[in-house]
């Protein structure tokens, strides 16, 4: 084998050319390491490439009574200001239901909501220019939390309920009654590189957006709209994120459309970059949870009936709080049979950033509350909770009706028995308890603990036509393969894959 024969063999595996059923390297992992991998920052900028920055109300909840935008165009080397009136076509950039405007209109109602967008010559002028509007408002009263949401009946889309049975019955024929509330916190995704879009115009009112987003058709769509251009004319482009977590699924459009519109207007490229406090304000987060519980169980910590009433806060706009609210409904039971439910859920609208996806999708919300309720069960019995936990699980395979779930799903291949016991045997669960009660007994400030959790993760989507996929595979004369599908690549490997 010549020297040039041994170098593409060499390129080769370390692409990951190799067999089927071989463990294979990131495909960009020596790119990573070599600080070589090319984000959407990273792109060299073409000539005449300006800069964009998010003036930002500094309200929860006003009406906007003047804006003046003298100050911010007297700023050094800005260049152009755009509010909402300059966006050619739909001032929207919700996913789902369209009540999400790109820049506010009338009224602002989130602290860290965009009112403008100021083009200069720098990220830093852009940015200190931001900050010099005169704006005057008018105080309108803010809900914050999801109980104050619950109480003034503000949702961005209708209650939901599921049940099965007869709660009400079960819960009078419950030996015990376990009622309480839980508050669970949001989370911010904290994506390493943070929102930022470049938008290039192209010949004949085409525009291409690099954005570092976990979903380019959608913000195809948000572009094309806010434009008022056919589809076909928008190209969105992302070679890979430094991260998503769900914080770059519809939220990355917002800072699309607003660099689109700005370049379409300027016919000249235009780059919005977050700083991470704009995008830390401007951003959803993970939805933060209040739940109410009412629990019947008997004297072995079995659950013969279960109503929660979960209220999230969804923030100002619908964005994905209702599948979100969804799969939380769908995964209260986590891993354990409710024979007699009521289960209720309620997005509520508050005057916070429009929350949004993040790991779990509403899954961990869910399983969360459950959880928690086994473990006050065990509590009250003065019972070891994994015993609690493995009397509830959904029954083996061949136990018809205890392996149906509150939606109606068969639970087939049910093997959360077998690897609970597995683990409980292998970890020495049991020695380890008794140990660190032990220990606890005689340390009065020092406290161990220890818990084994299941899990149940549903992989699909509420929406059945979206357990879809596909892919476009084209094999070159040389042997060679292009792949095409519909993932983006945030760190995971999905092109490896």
């Amino acid at each position: 084998m010549n020297s040039k024969s041994e170098q593409f063999m060499t390129v080769g595996a370390a692409k990951g050319w190799a067999e089927v059923g071989q463990s294979h390297p990131h495909e960009s992992a020596i790119l990573h390491v070599l600080g070589e991998a090319v984000y959407t920052d990273d792109i060299p900028e073409a000539q005449g490439t300006l800069h964009a920055a998010l003036g930002l109300s500094p309200k929860a909840h006003a009406r906007i009574l003047s804006i003046n935008l003298d100050p911010v165009k007297a700023m050094p080397g800005v260049v152009a200001v755009y509010t909402y009136k300059d966006i050619p076509g739909t001032n929207d950039c919700g996913p789902i239901i369209h009540d999400d405007p790109i820049l506010a209109e009338e009224k602002v109602e989130y602290v860290g909501q965009p009112i403008f967008v100021v083009v200069a010559d720098t990220h830093d002028h852009a940015r200190h220019a931001a900050r010099k509007a005169d704006i005057q408002y008018e105080d309108l009263p803010a809900i914050l939390t999801p109980q104050a949401a619950r109480d003034a009946e503000s949702f961005v889309v209708p209650p939901m309920r599921l049940t099965r049975g007869d709660a009400q019955a079960a819960f009078e024929r419950s030996p015990n009654i376990l009622k309480g509330t839980l508050n669970v916190g949001g989370q911010e995704q904290f994506y390493l590189e943070g929102q930022i879009s470049y938008a290039v115009p192209k010949e004949g009112n085409g525009m291409h957006v690099y954005c570092s987003t976990q979903h380019p058709t959608e913000m195809q769509h948000v572009v094309s709209h806010a434009l008022h251009y056919p589809s076909h004319a928008v190209m969105v482009e992302c070679r890979r994120m430094g991260g998503g977590f769900g914080g770059k699924e519809s939220q990355s459009a917002l800072w699309a459309a607003c660099a689109a519109v700005s370049a379409a207007h300027l016919k000249r490229p235009v780059k919005l970059r977050a700083d991470r406090d704009d995008d830390m304000m401007v951003t959803g987060k993970r939805h933060c949870f209040f739940y109410e519980y009412e629990i019947g169980y008997d004297d072995e910590g079995l659950i013969t009936a279960a109503k929660v009433q979960m209220v999230s806060r969804a923030g100002f706009s619908a964005d994905l709080s209702a599948p979100v609210a969804t799969r939380a409904i769908c995964h209260f039971d986590n891993t354990y049979y409710l024979s007699d439910c009521d289960i209720r859920a309620m997005a509520g609208k508050t005057n916070t950033q429009s929350n949004t996806a993040f790991r779990g999708f509403g899954g961990p919300q869910g399983a969360i509350a459950i959880e928690y309720i086994v473990d006050e069960i065990a509590r009250n019995l003065g019972k070891d909770a994994l015993d609690v936990r493995k009397k509830n699980f959904y029954g083996r395979n061949d136990e018809e009706g205890r392996n149906v779930t509150q939606y109606g799903q068969k639970v087939v291949d049910n093997v959360i028995h077998d690897l609970v016991g597995q683990l409980e045997s292998e970890s020495a669960y049991r020695a380890r308890r008794e140990a660190i009660r032990a220990f606890n007994a005689t340390s009065p400030v020092l406290k161990k603990g220890m818990a084994l959790t299941p899990v149940k993760f549903g992989i699909a989507f509420n929406v059945t036509h979206f357990n879809q996929a596909g892919a476009l595979v084209h094999i070159y004369t040389d042997g060679s393969v292009l792949v095409n599908h519909g993932g983006t690549e945030m760190g995971q490997g999905i092109n490896t894959k």
